[in-house]
């Protein structure tokens, strides 16, 4: 089941495409918060990643396309997501194994800063797919039972979910055997309440953007996920 409220008839088209810089922004935020990652910041007694300080912005933007433009086409920005990422860690890769210029003396910071760690890189991507993708599965399949209603319960409930799985997902691919159980447990914890911290506190923001982006298009999606999820 899909259909897309769509009130463009008669209207002129706008020139502003907010999918397009949604997506620029969705892609972006997967590439820098990948690559902040590398520095550990310490902040009172939370330790975690940098990249964490950005990722929330990854759902926020996934919680709007969803909304909006509806599942299929957050899976299909999704899908250009990890393959850019993939693409970007394949680069840094090959940069990192090319012999140096002889007067170049930077490789270490490089490698510190940009080398890939494989299993860091597969864990990251594996997390965000599967983050991603059950955060815009509940919430369009919330969005039909409640016919729409209750937005801002949903964006909470299925960025909870999807920021939940997607922490412990990568912290269970990244790191398992290198930390103790108690260390993994408590990492998680720390990030997955970063994370819902952020989207409760920038959430008020995220529902006027909704608002505002369905008039602007004048669209607003229903689809059952669950008849799209392979297709």
């Amino acid at each position: 089941m899909a259909y897309t409220k769509n009130l463009m008839i008669g209207v002129k088209k706008k020139q502003i495409h907010v999918y397009e810089l949604l997506a620029g922004l969705f892609v972006m935020t997967l590439i820098v918060s990948n690559i902040a990652s590398t520095k550990i910041v310490a902040v009172g007694p939370l330790v975690f990643d940098a990249g964490t300080i950005l990722f929330p912005l990854a759902y926020i933007v996934g919680d709007i396309v969803t909304e909006v433009y509806g599942f299929r086409k957050m899976r299909s920005l999704l899908y250009v997501g990890i393959t850019t990422l993939l693409l970007t860690m394949l680069t840094f890769w090959v940069v990192q194994l090319l012999p140096a210029a002889s007067d170049w003396h930077n490789q270490a910071a490089y490698d510190a800063t940009l080398g890939v760690v494989w299993r860091i890189a597969f864990a990251s991507m594996v997390a965000i797919f599967v983050g991603e993708l059950i955060n815009a599965y509940i919430l369009a399949s919330m969005k039909i039972h409640t016919k729409g209603a209750k937005l801002w319960q949903r964006l909470i409930g299925s960025s909870a979910a999807g920021s939940l799985i997607d922490t412990a997902v990568f912290s269970i691919l990244a790191f398992a055997g290198t930390m103790s159980n108690d260390a993994m447990i408590h990492l998680i914890a720390t990030v997955f309440a970063i994370k819902v911290a952020t989207e409760v506190i920038i959430s008020p923001v995220t529902v006027k953007l909704i608002v505002r982006i369905k008039r602007h298009e004048r669209i607003d999606t229903y689809e059952k996920p669950a008849a799209y999820l392979v297709d």
